[in-house]
Parts: C-alpha cells; structure tokens; sequence
C-alpha cells in the first residue's frame, strides 16, 4: 500500500479541499466530501489482543460524528486495520441509506418498491438493524435484468432486494469514510463529490498542461464479472478487521442471481448494478492498478506521464512512445496477476496532443486519430487564432441510441396531448444537455435538438392522414417546448482550478511543484 507522499502523489489531479465535519450525509453529498476537516489529534487506542495495530472507532456519538471520527483516523494512521465497525450501522445509519436510495428504482427479488416500505418504516429498520448485528440478516440472491447498450448488446445488471440495498448503501457510507483518505487523485468514478465531468476537466487540462503527445485508451474486459472475490476480500482486509464486516460483504457475493427461476452463484464478479458494487471495485483497482501506476509513473517513466481512471475505463496520457508501450506490456501483466484482462478492441495507442499533426502531416499521414471517453469523442483541434484545442463532441453512437429511445417513446406517446408530448421532450432533451452542453459541443447539441423535433413531427403527422403540420408550426412547438442548445459548463481549465485549489507536489521532482492546472511553478 502506498501512503503519505504516494497519497497526493497526482500529475494532473490535486485532492479536494476538506468539507466541514459535523455535516449530515445528505447534506455532504450535495457540497464536495472528500476530506473532513483537520481536527486535533489524539492518542491512539487499544486494540485486541492479537491486533496491536488496530483501531476501535467509539459509538456513542452522532452518525457524523462517528464517520468523522473513522475518517480523522484513516488519514493519519494508514497502516491501521479497523476492527470495530459493525455497530457504526445504527438505525439513523439505516434510514440515510434508506432516504438516499432512487424511489423509482426496479424492485429486486422481493418486489418491494420504495414506497411500500416506508409505510411503518422506523419499525422496519430497528428490525433489519437488530438482524444485522445478531447476525441473523440474510441477503437475498439478485434479480437479472439487462438493459441496451449503445453498441446495440445487452448489458446484465443485478438488481438487488430492497433491504439489501439499504444495508449496502450504509456500508458504504461506512467504507467511504475509510477509503478516501486511501484512493488516487487519478480515480473518478463512483466517489462522493466526483463525476464525470471532473474526469473529463481532468484529462483536458493534464493534456494542455503536460508535454502529452500519446494517448492510452483503455478499457478492462467484463470488468465487473471477472473480479477475483478471493482476491477482493485480501484487499479489503487491508483496511477492515472486523470480520462482521467481512462476512456481510461476502453473503452479497455469494447470495447469487436469480435468472428464469435459476439461481446462479460465481466466485467471480460482483453484480453491476447493486448499490455496493462501484465501492468494491473502486477498492479493487485501487490496488490492483492505481497504486501500481503511480509508483510506475514516479519510478518509471522517463517523461510526462497523466493518468485519469473512471471505474473500470480509464486514458493515460504519456510524453515518448516507448513509455506508453512499456507500461502498456507491464500493465498487461499486472493485471492479468489478479484475474483481468484488457479488452482488445478497446485498448489501443494513438498520437495525441498539441504537436501530432504537425509530426503526422510530416510523415504524409492524415489527421490525429479520435479517442472516445465518457460518452464524449475528443479531438485535436484549434482554436480562431490557431492555437492547439481539445475538442468534444457527443459520441455518435451514443445519439443514435438516445434518438431511437425518444423514438420509440414517442410512438408509445402518439396520442397523447401535444402539451404531455412537450413536456415529457422537455424533461429529455433538458438531461441530455445537462451532461452534453460542454465548450466546443455546441454543433452536435444543435443536431440533436434538430432530430428531436424532427421525430416529433413525424409522430404528430402518423395521427391523421389529413395532418398539414408544416415545419413553421413544427418549429413554433419546438419553441415552445424544447430548451435551446446553450453551453451549460465552463471550460475544463476554468472549473479544474476551482474544483482542485490546493496544490500538489510534483510526482518526479518533489523541489518543483504544480497547480491544480498542471502549470510548474
């Protein structure tokens, strides 16, 4: 494990600042809580007997204030092992889990919704939260359902039974206190207070301010069905001692999916879609990976080196060729040490970066390859006054499968008032601009806007063979009812420095340091 300078230790991504400790969960997941604030130290205290290194957090105190504790002691003792945490899921544990669970999500196996249990709802939960600690809680086995993928396969989730989710959700409210004050800079995905917009900003100033001119574009295969729950269990006991812990994380691997009246159970995976899944592999790839690539950066690397994982899909970005094929060979080894593997066809090495097509249009080859990401083609492109521009823009298979969702929608909705028909588009196409309207997007927000209401015309002319819709009462409706194309995020450099203020020492050089945009200073 690494600790003190391997902690900071980011190219690219500095830790956030610390949030106010005393805040509720709901409360922090609604600011950025990444840190609690520094408070005083204290002495350590006793541990069992057969584990003098240990850590017993106390209970007596409010679920703020317990998590807080449990994180102060994260930070400042990292080769500490917690062997106390079961009776930090209390019952307002509980119900914070329960409030922070989708009301609309899928039932699992007991078909339960949201809404049927909170009917008599604190009884409920004194009575998941006794099982739990008796150790008479039972997890049940996982409902398969699969959902379309934009590469039009289908992709297998598991959704889990309606108590389960509100145990997991808890522990890793639990788990999150602990680990990060242990995870990278350099992972995004699935962590309180980052997403991945903040992935993105990431990549684009690490690019801009580092001397990139390769791109590794790599994606692990079937990640979550093959990781090693033998090996994920080692990991975990890294940090947690507390065989309770333990063995609750385990009865959620081992309970199984239930698919046509079958019950399958594997020592591989961990069901994507459940609620503590991304914590698990977030733990995984920390050490199966993001420890691993950091100390290769710091010891390795004989350039600029960025790194910027979201779960199991991440880009390094790398300043000689022979770096990035290097790491690419030794990665391939690490990972396959702990069961995983890199999917061929999504893993690959291009040029990338300010100067690639001024060497590629000297070799005679054409422009710089593209390189997808988090739902988004980027592309090296320039500025009005000629100045080197990364550019996104919307993948287009991405909008091909949004436009087949809306259209098929629309058909279901062929009847309805034009009014329920704008409203309903409104909602759409105002969460796909929400995510997409980033600089330099703006021409595929306007293509998509376009098709909208061109499939929406073509749904209100199926009503009648007599319809005269012309386009200028189409475009007339599509004023009045679908927002505009309009940039709703600022610029990656703009938001990184506000996100990421504090600053970082250089991972290659500890006597020069860099801002949060990469700049040495």
């Amino acid at each position: 494990m690494m600790h003190g300078h391997e902690k900071s230790d980011s190219v690219i991504v500095a830790v956030k600042p610390a949030n106010k400790a005393g805040q509720r969960a709901a409360e922090r997941s609604a600011v950025q809580p990444t840190a609690a604030e520094p408070v005083e130290p204290r002495a350590e205290t006793k541990g069992n007997a057969g584990q003098r290194n240990t850590c017993r957090a106390q209970h007596r105190i409010s679920v703020p204030q317990a998590l807080d504790r449990i994180r102060k002691v994260a930070k400042e003792r990292k080769k500490e092992r917690f062997t106390a945490l079961l009776h930090h899921i209390s019952t307002d544990l509980l119900e914070e889990a329960f409030f922070e669970l989708k009301k609309d999500a899928a039932p699992g196996v007991d078909g339960l919704m949201w809404k049927d249990y909170e009917a008599d709802l604190e009884r409920k939960l004194e009575d998941l939260h006794d099982r739990v600690q008796r150790g008479a809680y039972r997890a049940r086995p996982s409902r398969r359902v699969y959902i379309p993928k934009s590469d039009g396969r289908q992709r297998p989730l598991a959704v889990a039974a309606l108590e389960d989710k509100i145990v997991q959700r808890a522990v890793v409210t639990l788990l999150n206190a602990i680990y990060e004050e242990d995870f990278l800079g350099i992972s995004y995905g699935f962590r309180p207070g980052r997403g991945t917009h903040d992935a993105m900003d990431a990549l684009c100033v690490g690019i801009h301010s580092k001397k990139v001119s390769f791109i590794l574009d790599a994606d692990i295969r079937s990640f979550f069905d093959e990781i090693s729950q033998e090996w994920l269990i080692r990991f975990l006991e890294h940090r947690i001692a507390d065989r309770r812990i333990i063995r609750l994380i385990q009865k959620w691997l081992k309970a199984g999916v239930l698919e046509d009246g079958i019950v399958t159970v594997d020592d591989r995976g961990t069901g994507q879609g459940s609620v503590i899944s991304p914590m698990l592999a977030n733990i995984y790839l920390h050490y199966a990976l993001d420890l691993w690539a950091a100390r290769w950066r710091r010891r390795e690397a004989t350039g600029d080196m960025i790194i910027v994982r979201y779960a199991d899909d991440f880009i390094i970005g790398f300043q000689h060729e022979n770096d990035a094929r290097r790491f690419l060979d030794e990665m391939r080894e690490r990972l396959g040490k702990f069961a995983l593997s890199l999917h061929p066809e999504k893993t690959r090495l291009i040029e990338f970066g300010r100067f690639a097509a001024e060497r590629r249009g000297r070799r005679g080859l054409g422009k710089p390859e593209t390189f997808n990401f988090l739902g988004f083609t980027f592309i090296c492109g320039k500025t009005r006054a000629g100045k080197f521009q990364i550019k996104r823009k919307t993948r287009r298979d991405r909008m091909r499968a949004k436009l087949k969702m809306i259209k098929a929608e629309m058909w279901r909705r062929m009847h309805q008032p034009i009014p329920a028909q704008g409203k309903w588009l409104g909602r759409v196409v105002r969460g796909y601009f929400n995510y997409y309207a980033v600089p330099t997007n703006a021409r595929a927000l306007d293509v998509f806007r376009h098709h909208v209401t061109d499939l929406w015309r073509r749904t209100l002319r199926r009503r009648s063979q007599k319809d005269r819709l012309t386009w200028a009462r189409m475009t007339q409706l599509a004023e009045d009812w679908l927002p505009k194309p309009i940039i709703l995020h600022p610029w990656p450099s703009d938001r990184f420095a506000v996100t990421h203020p504090r600053w970082e020492p250089y991972a290659g050089k500890p006597h020069v340091r860099i801002c949060a945009g990469g700049a040495q200073q």
